[in-house]
């Protein structure tokens, strides 16, 4: 039986094939980069290697890297999986209590402590009996470091192997439903998904495609490793840049100047208002309009981004608005929406130039399978199909069809052409008084058109009618001391309000939009560390308030 191609088999490969071909390139500060080859990486990866197998940890067990994205979390990782380990990878901001339940949950041996700016509120949840390495870049700490280890380790021989059905890595959900849920994933599935994913770039960009990459987006989420981290072991030829800091951002971005970049909605919506913030928008709209001109102001624009070079830009993890795909498209990049989860290692359903359409996230990949069910439940077969929950049979039994099909909890609608429609959450629709369900997903995007609002959340559960609760965005909350603007702003979030109910039946119409005064964040436990809002949290946080908003009877009220 001939021996399964495995990623870590491709990673060789190029360790032979490109050793001199530099493949990370990491900020360090200052305006200064390390560049790592192929060669450099590994060796330092291999190194490590050996001081893992030397910890003596039983076969496969859990070795955990917290981290913001950097060269040696690939490294890091690297060398988990030759030791014969897996990894479990938690999110740079989580909070201190989740950071305890993962590494508990896990039982991981050993912590690779990583590039974070939160780690004071963090290190007191790291159980003091839990070994810890310091990664470069890492915050100060008594903690072994990897330079020192590396320096006196004797890099591992040969191409260490993994079976098949070991399992590569734990990946935790977010948390906004509730407690975060730890996907395993195993050599075999990641490297078919992995395959997957090169194909459909492939498909788009042309066989010899050379990438350039901004890692930026948590490498604890499923995106960045699977669509990053794993398409570069596999396909090689790319580089990959890291992100210094939020405040360099543009910066790295036109250090990097990615060939593909890949993003979540509110940071689309944010550059679009860091435009609006230097040209205003009707002035920009009028200026794209003239043939010859509009062509260089797009240019102009995108290259005040970063953005130049993009072949292929994505959105994902959350619902985008359409006009906001539009405008970026306008400028002339190719912005596609797609949809995947954690459970499927983000192999699921892309956009592609040739298939799309403004309020759809693509067709399925090559090899998934989708239907709906009875109840507008969209169920997934996916070459990334996760093996199951850490220590979680119970939901394992309830989460697949008796043919295998995963149930996603998303709900949805198929055209004829295969462009699938996500609709809302099933565990987010709710009755009001008037004894009707409402799907709050399509709502909040009608309100997102507005550049007005940067994320919104509609309710109501057992209210005569529903109500949204909206974030304005940040140029605007900055002008609210000034009682014109404020009126201002008042007056246009009524016609919103008029404007979303138009197109609402009736027992779906919003009753109001209450505009909060402190922005949900990551750090104040309103939003998961890839930007979701955490709606159960938000909802009770506001419970005590919401009868005395529907008794003031206004249609728009500030709190």
């Amino acid at each position: 039986m001939p021996q399964v191609k495995l990623i870590l088999n491709y990673v060789y490969e190029h360790e032979r094939a490109r050793a001199d071909q530099v493949f990370l390139t990491q900020p360090i500060g200052g305006g200064q980069v390390i560049d790592y080859t192929w060669r450099s990486m590994m060796d330092q990866a291999r190194r490590m290697a050996t001081h893992l197998q030397a910890q003596g940890f039983a076969p496969g067990a859990r070795i955990a890297i917290l981290s913001k994205n950097c060269a040696h979390f690939f490294m890091a990782e690297l060398a988990i999986w030759m030791a014969g380990y897996s990894t479990v990878a938690l999110y740079p901001t989580e909070a201190a209590e989740t950071v305890r339940f993962v590494l508990e949950h896990s039982e991981s041996s050993l912590l690779f402590v990583g590039k974070l700016d939160e780690w004071p509120r963090q290190a007191p949840a790291v159980p003091a009996s839990l070994p810890c390495i310091a990664l470069p870049l890492a915050p100060a700490s008594h903690f072994p470091s990897w330079d020192s280890i590396t320096a006196g380790a004797v890099p591992v021989k040969d191409s260490p192997a993994r079976a098949p059905g070991d399992i590569a890595m734990i990946l935790y959900t977010s948390g906004s439903t509730g407690q975060p849920k730890g996907v395993m994933h195993s050599f075999e599935r990641i490297s078919d998904a992995t395959a997957t994913i090169e194909a459909c770039m492939s498909e788009q960009l042309g066989a010899d495609f050379v990438a350039r990459s901004l890692s930026y987006l948590p490498l604890a989420h499923v995106f960045e490793r699977a669509w990053v981290e794993c398409c570069h072991f596999m396909v090689g030829r790319g580089h990959i840049f890291f992100a210094e800091r939020l405040d360099t951002f543009l910066e790295d971005l036109q250090r990097a100047k990615p060939t593909s970049f890949i993003s979540v909605p509110r940071l689309w919506l944010k550059f679009q208002q860091g435009v609006f913030s230097k040209m205003p928008a009707a002035k920009l709209d009028r200026l794209l309009t003239i043939p010859l001109l509009g062509k260089i102001v797009a240019r102009k624009v995108l290259a005040g981004l970063g953005l130049e070079a993009v072949r292929l830009a994505g959105s994902g993890s959350a619902p985008i608005p359409p006009a906001l795909i539009d405008w970026y498209r306008r400028l002339g990049l190719n912005l596609l929406e797609g949809y995947a989860m954690t459970e499927d290692f983000g192999v699921s359903h892309t956009s592609t130039t040739a298939l799309r359409a403004l309020g759809h996230v693509g067709a399925a990949m090559r090899g998934v399978a989708v239907r709906i069910a009875g109840d507008g439940e969209i169920l997934i077969n996916s070459p990334g199909k996760f093996v199951g929950y850490y220590k979680r049979p119970d939901l394992d039994a309830e989460s697949f069809t008796a043919d295998g099909f995963f149930r996603t909890g998303d709900l949805g609608e198929l055209r004829a052409d295969g462009l699938l429609k996500i609709t809302g959450r099933k565990k987010e629709l709710f009755k009001t008084a008037k004894g009707k369900y409402v799907a709050p997903a399509p709502i909040e995007g009608r309100l997102g058109e507005d550049p007005l609002i940067e994320l919104s959340l509609v309710s109501g559960a057992g209210q005569p009618s529903a109500y949204a609760l909206v974030v304005l965005a940040d140029g605007v909350r900055a002008t609210l001391h000034d009682p014109v603007v404020r009126s201002a702003i008042e007056a246009r979030l009524e016609a919103l309000l008029k404007k979303v109910n138009a197109g609402l039946v009736e027992y779906e119409r919003l009753a109001m939009i209450v505009v909060v005064r402190e922005p949900w964040s990551v750090e104040n436990g309103m939003l998961t560390p890839t930007l979701k809002i955490k709606r159960a949290r938000i909802e009770a946080a506001i419970a005590p308030n919401v009868d005395s908003w529907y008794a003031q009877q206004r249609s728009v009220l500030w709190v």
